[in-house]
């Protein structure tokens, strides 16, 4: 795949080949900010917050994981017993759905033993299929996936499973405490790297499809990268290429399908520039071996799942800032020593999970963190699990919660994409698309595309999101619009940010400060919960 060394060459490769008037791309130290230190957390808020931690989970939707809540049935697994007062949200039972459902199955419970299953389908066109212009009734017909063998959990009508808080009690319990979402979706409909990307720019467009062996831009542009493209062949993302600026792309370069490239601004471009510590720490992303200046790196660390079965930890398509230029960090460079986490230098703010750790601990947590967990633990269907993923929300909530953060920190957890999973709720479209080639003719009612940009049909699929802070409301249900963008939004308003522009999702997107009471004098306490996601 791409390195420094290849990309050098792949400019003597250009002259030779002058007449495709290919473009060499520019490396991220040729394109991003010069070097130097920022001042940590120079910018005043403008809430109590502080420090903003995103744990940013895989392919869940809401009523995958809340169509219950919450009513657990408490047969098996880890009893869950809600709370007097619980407020109301719209799931499958609230919503009168979960006998009489308008699909070809209704909606079922997964028990705990079950909890590794299928992977569903999420591609952009299958679920807007499955909305059936809001009708949400095509779920079985066009993302449901089972079985699937493997010792994975698979019966037809997959789509329509659920778990209760017998499984993800974890979660559940945070809803009560804290505070959560009814009404979040995804910017776009798609899969993960969509959602990678509009979590970091609250943009899907600007993508060019780039020849791993070369470093150039491909003469035709690659579509398995690029969608609509202009005369540039700059277009759209809608399904999962991997980031150019990354060496663990391509299946540590066994594979050779064209990689892909943003262009344009994202969040820790507008935070780097104002002076606000931020960094993106993933399980995985420590190299096998350190950058010897000439061979790429490889990424093969792996762990098994709760069923035994072993994957690797990084996946670089969940990875959005490895798409841009400006925010890469190619090789997988360590920081020179925990004071650099969350500045400028070498790692340019991506990093191994363990450096959150260690920042947590040396009293420099950056301002902004975002933390994704080793592909085990991400929750995504067909190799990870609900279990395993709640082990790694509970022990870093729990950190934080016990480290001198905890008391101007908002922890939010939230999700890509919905993996196909079945919800019942369907935003009203706000950016239209009619690219008869990708989209429903549903999807070209809403308004005109921003920006002329197709293939950016939204709001998606229902996601979970969950605020947990001092400042959360407790055992509060917000019922106000939000998508992936509005957590973007959330920081350029509590700092202070340059929008995005170009059509960015961010720019436009609701706020979340309906999740917090910023007014009240008592705060809330900590929630310490056991690996299992009960009360400690």
């Amino acid at each position: 795949m791409a390195s420094t060394l290849r990309r050098s060459a792949a400019t003597s490769a250009l002259a030779a080949t002058a007449a495709l008037s290919l473009t060499r791309l520019a490396t991220p130290a040729e394109a991003g900010p010069a070097p130097g230190t920022a001042p940590h957390n120079a910018r005043a808020t403008a809430t109590q917050i502080e420090h903003v931690v995103v744990l940013f989970g895989e392919n869940i939707s809401y009523d995958h994981y809340f169509g219950t809540y919450p009513r657990a049935t408490n047969q098996d697994g880890v009893p869950f017993h809600a709370a007097k007062g619980t407020p109301s949200n719209h799931n499958v039972v609230t919503d009168h759905l979960l006998h009489g459902n308008p699909n070809s199955r209704d909606p079922f419970r997964i028990a705990p033993r079950h909890a590794l299953t299928c992977d569903q389908s999420h591609a952009y066109g299958d679920e807007q299929k499955a909305y059936n212009n809001g009708h949400m009734n095509r779920f079985v017909q066009t993302t449901s996936k089972g079985p699937c063998g493997n010792g994975l959990y698979g019966v037809a009508g997959m789509t329509m499973g659920y778990f209760d808080g017998n499984t993800v009690t974890a979660l559940w319990n945070y809803a009560q405490h804290y505070a959560m979402s009814d009404n979040n979706f995804g910017a776009t409909f798609g899969p993960s790297t969509p959602g990678a990307l509009n979590l970091v720019s609250g943009q899907t467009h600007g993508v060019v499809s780039v020849d791993p062996q070369t470093g150039l831009q491909t003469a035709v542009p690659d579509p398995s990268v690029v969608t609509s493209p202009d005369g540039s062949g700059v277009g759209t993302v809608i399904k999962d290429p991997e980031p150019f600026y990354d060496d663990c792309s391509n299946n540590n370069g066994k594979a050779h399908s064209n990689l892909a490239v943003m262009t344009g601004p994202n969040i820790g471009d507008r935070l780097s520039a104002q002076g606000v510590t931020w960094g993106w720490f993933q399980g995985g992303f420590t190299a096998d071996a350190p950058y010897d200046g000439t061979s790429p790196v490889t990424c093969t660390a792996g762990h098994k799942n709760i069923g035994g079965h072993r994957s690797g930890d990084y996946s670089p398509h969940h990875e959005g800032f490895q798409y841009y230029a400006s925010t890469a960090n190619p090789h997988h460079l360590e920081p020179a020593d925990v004071n650099e986490v969350g500045h400028d230098g070498p790692a340019n703010h991506s990093y191994d999970l363990s450096w959150f750790t260690k920042a947590l601990n040396a009293g420099n947590l950056p301002a902004v963190s975002y933390l994704k967990a080793p592909a085990y633990q991400d929750g995504h269907a067909g190799y990870s699990d609900p279990i395993d993923e709640q082990h790694f929300y509970v022990k870093y909530v729990n950190a934080i919660m016990k480290s001198q953060y905890w008391e101007n920190t908002a922890v939010f957890i939230t999700y890509d994409d919905s993996d196909g999973w079945y919800d019942h709720v369907a935003a009203p479209v706000s950016n239209g698309s009619n690219d008869p080639a990708q989209d429903q003719p549903w999807c070209s009612s809403g308004p005109a595309p921003a920006n002329g940009y197709l293939d950016r049909c939204g709001p998606g699929p229902r996601l979970p999101l969950l605020a947990i802070s001092p400042y959360a409301r407790k055992n509060f249900v917000s019922h106000d619009l939000s998508t992936q963008a509005s957590l973007i939004k959330f920081i350029q308003y509590n700092w202070g940010l340059a929008p995005i522009g170009d059509g960015s999702f961010a720019d436009g997107a609701p706020n979340l400060t309906s999740l917090f009471d910023f007014n009240r004098t008592r705060v809330l306490e900590p929630l310490i919960l056991r690996p299992n996601g009960s009360v400690k």
